[in-house]
């Protein structure tokens, strides 16, 4: 009776682990699934970015010209010393710093008070954001030869007055030392500073409105709940908005190849402009991919640098 009521010891083990094995089993499926799909991602993105950089990293401690070819040998560091020694290279690491700083900082500030601006949703809002938005739409390259014509001090519909009136020289702002690389920032603001003041705008929406209502009631002005509790909070928009536009004018290129190539002389030749030209006119492979590295390294360092100074200040306010 109680064998016949009782299944026997032994095959308990043996169903659990039987168990066990198909729980395993389809935990392994879903794992292989799931990487099956993510295959062609890591694929592209090894292909496309790992694979170049990877080689770029190499041919930058090599002597690689395209001229000859038949000459390539490993030189270390030589293709790095060379920049810091080639004075056309550290006015391009010069100029893109300056372009930098300067695009993305009035960038900043236009682009939080017009958000400010903004900020209330309302119907003339709306619109005017809709219109604001638009020459982000527009590529480098046209916005680059849209101002280059509207600069020329001939024919241009602002550098032919411009230059009447002796503000531009008679060739235009364009062709002037000293007035180039400013009139490229302003046009690079001219483009950019909407879509900032959309990042910045979207982090304004998202603050916590029980918050600014109570500091109003508690009779605190304007200026103090902008410095003291809107501010603090947008840092994290804040920060992408930096980032991003930090990236994107760092490695400048349509905009000033199409207006003014890198000249007059090296008054706005960028780092990217100067890699362009190792690489595509000089065919000095290893010289440029010296140079790709090196805005890699220096976009990093300014990066973390953000998010060094960002960090503490987040911590304080959470």
């Amino acid at each position: 009776m109680s064998l016949d009521s009782n299944p026997p010891s032994s095959s308990r083990p043996g169903t659990a682990v039987a168990v066990r094995r198909r729980r395993l089993s389809y935990a392994r499926k879903r794992q292989i699934f799931l990487a099956l799909l993510a295959a062609p991602a890591i694929a592209y993105v090894l292909a496309i970015a790992v694979w170049p950089m990877a080689q770029g990293i190499f041919y930058s401690f090599e002597e690689y010209s395209l001229v000859r070819p038949a000459g390539r040998h490993f030189v270390g560091l030589d293709n790095y010393i060379a920049l810091w020694s080639d004075k056309t290279a550290r006015q391009a690491l010069i100029n893109t710093f300056i372009f930098t700083i300067g695009a993305v900082g009035i960038e900043f500030v236009c682009g939080l008070g017009i958000a400010l601006l903004l900020w209330r949703d309302d119907l003339f809002n709306r619109i005017a954001l809709g219109l604001l938005l638009i020459p982000a739409t527009v590529t480098p390259l046209v916005v680059g030869l849209i101002f280059k014509a509207m600069l020329n001090a001939d024919y241009g519909v602002l550098g032919y007055f411009l230059a009447e009136a002796g503000i531009s020289g008679p060739r235009g702002l364009l062709a002037n030392p000293a007035l180039a690389l400013p009139t490229l920032i302003a046009v690079d603001v001219w483009e950019w500073t909407p879509l900032m003041a959309l990042i910045l705008l979207a982090g304004l929406k998202s603050l916590p409105t029980d918050i600014l209502e109570a500091a109003q009631v508690d009779g605190a002005t304007n200026a103090q709940r902008f410095g003291m509790i809107i501010l603090p909070l947008l840092l994290p928009a804040a920060f992408l908005a930096l980032v991003l536009r930090m990236m994107d004018a760092f490695r400048v290129f349509d905009i000033i190849y199409v207006s003014t190539s890198g000249g007059p002389g090296d008054a706005t030749t960028t780092l990217m402009i100067h890699g362009v030209k190792q690489g595509l006119e000089f065919f000095n492979i290893g010289r440029a991919s010296a140079v790709s590295n090196l805005i890699t390294i220096c976009i990093g360092v300014m990066a973390a640098g953000f998010i060094v100074l960002v960090k503490p200040a987040r911590n304080r306010n959470a």
